[in-house]
Parts: structure tokens; sequence; C-alpha cells
């Protein structure tokens, strides 16, 4: 249906360009067609394996069948269907990297459009997400119950089927006096607890991108991640603007005790990854994707 979308003439004449940014819009046929991936569908290629574990015998072979289908397509599509590929991070690359002829430039995104700011460092850490099994909040809730996470506080932003069973931990650890799980997060909300927090903490799993990131980092707000988490780690780089991690509640817990115990520290990481963010725009993007400028990939080693 995506491809035989006609996009080629809009209400007020010819369409010059089309930007897509995720399956199955690159599907779209255009003679200047931007991709700028966020990703692939991925059940049929990092998730493989968790996927496929939960099918019968017979599923498995269909589906295997559908995931061999969906990689042809996805390889003509990305390297013939576009004038130019971009992706918004080194973790979505490293998937399509069993395509060589795969011709594609990191592009960063910024953070939304919001008036982010910093009023103190103050004395929780603040997490939002989706609540799913791959964003891991049961891995903040479980650091908190260790040593090192002894007396930390943290507010849990999010709704998700994962809700129910992370209160139920919080209860299990007998955390409730230090761990808030406050649902949906409108932006006032959302603003008010990173301006608020000493650090933010974010461990998903294999991680597309991660707007989260820089939000902290536009809140003047250090971020804890993961080794696995994927794209926050591209842009955390463990000491520059945060810690980088093993996805352990132990690890996790060092970490957050060493923000906790120093607010100098956490403010220092904070600065740096303000200054990161400021080098993201939505401008300079703008430009890239409109051929007007040419795309820098970040390295977090400058």
């Amino acid at each position: 249906a995506t491809w035989l979308t006609d996009v080629g003439l809009g209400d007020r004449g010819p369409i010059d360009q089309v930007i897509s940014l995720r399956f199955p819009s690159y599907a779209i046929r255009h003679r200047d067609h931007v991709c700028w991936l966020n990703h692939t569908m991925r059940e049929y290629y990092d998730l493989w394996d968790t996927f496929s574990a939960g099918l019968s015998g017979r599923g498995r072979i269909k589906e295997g069948i559908r995931r061999r289908l969906i990689h042809a397509a996805d390889r003509y599509l990305l390297t013939r269907n576009v004038t130019k590929l971009f992706v918004q991070s080194e973790t979505i690359l490293k998937r399509l990297s069993m395509w060589p002829d795969l011709r594609a430039r990191v592009l960063y995104p910024a953070a939304p459009h919001r008036p982010y700011h910093c009023d103190r460092y103050g004395d929780f850490v603040f997490m939002v997400s989706r609540l799913t099994p791959l964003k891991r909040a049961d891995l903040l809730i479980r650091a908190l119950a260790t040593g090192d996470g002894e007396g930390i506080k943290a507010v849990i932003g999010g709704d998700g089927e994962e809700r129910a069973r992370l209160a139920a931990l919080v209860k299990e650890l007998d955390l409730g006096d230090r761990v808030q799980l406050v649902g949906t997060v409108s932006q006032p909300a959302l603003l008010h607890y990173l301006a608020h927090c000493r650090a933010v903490c974010f461990p998903p799993l294999a991680e597309d991108y991660g707007f989260v990131t820089v939000e902290a980092f536009s809140s003047r707000k250090a971020v804890v991640t993961c080794t696995d988490s994927g794209g926050p780690v591209e842009l955390v780089g463990d000491g520059e603007r945060g810690f980088v991690v093993a996805p352990t509640p132990e690890a996790l817990a060092a970490a957050l005790r060493r923000l906790m115990d120093d607010s100098a520290l956490a403010e220092k990481l904070g600065q740096n990854g303000l200054d990161l963010a400021r080098t993201i725009t939505w401008p300079d993007t703008i430009d890239v994707l409109l051929g007007a400028k040419t795309a820098v990939q970040y390295s977090r080693t400058t």
C-alpha cells in the first residue's frame, strides 16, 4: 500500500521532496526521496530471537519466510528506492551491517522544542519511558534495593504493560517510600521533573536512539545508562556526560550513588551534556535533510 501511494502531487502542486522515517514508509516512491531511518521492523532484526522464541514450530517457519522477504524488500528499498539514507544512530546502522552496499550516514535528532531548564540538582533520580520490558525500569527499581542504592529516591514516569508488575516489585522490595510510579506525565510535569532531579536514569535494551538522553542533557542533567542500551551509549560516554555501566542492579546503583553523593560531579556532567545538546539542532538537521549542509557524524571522543 505504501509503494502504491502517489506522493508526486499535492494540493498546491508538485511535491519537491519526500522524507521517510521508518518501516514501511520508506517504500514510498519519489524522485527525491531521503530516508532518515529510526528503525526497521525490529522483530525481524535484532529482536528476532525473543520474537521467534514464543512461536510454534509452524509459526517459526512462517515468520522465518516473512523475515527473509522483509530483509530482501528492505535491502532493495534502502539501496535502490531512496536518494539518500541517514540513520538516527550508530546502533541502527550496525543492525544493517550485513549489507555492505548500504551507504548511510548518522544524523542524530535534537531534543523536541520545549523550554528545558535546570532549577536545581535535587534528591531523586528521574526515569521516563513507556513501561515495557525493553525499557527495563525494573533494573532501576532493583538497583535501589542494593547496598549502594540505599536511601536513593526515584520518580518513574510513563505507563504501559509493565506498570502493574513494577508496582508489585516496588512493594515486594519494600521501596514504597522511595519509588514513585507517577504514570503518564504532562509536558509541564516532564519539564519539572527534569529541572529538579539529580540525574536521569535510562537503562533500555538496544534503544534505537532515545530522546530521553538529549532531553536530560537539554535540562543540564547527567544520564546513567547501560553498556547494552544502544543509542544512549553513543551520546553519554562513560564519565563524560554521565555513566555507562553493566546492566546489573549493582553497577547501576554504584553509578547513581556517585551522583547522589557528589552534586558538583552531577552538575559538571550535566553541563557537559548541555554543551553537546546545543550542537545538535533542528535547523542544522533540516539543512542536512534538504541537502543544504553536509552531515557531520558526532564522535563521542570529541
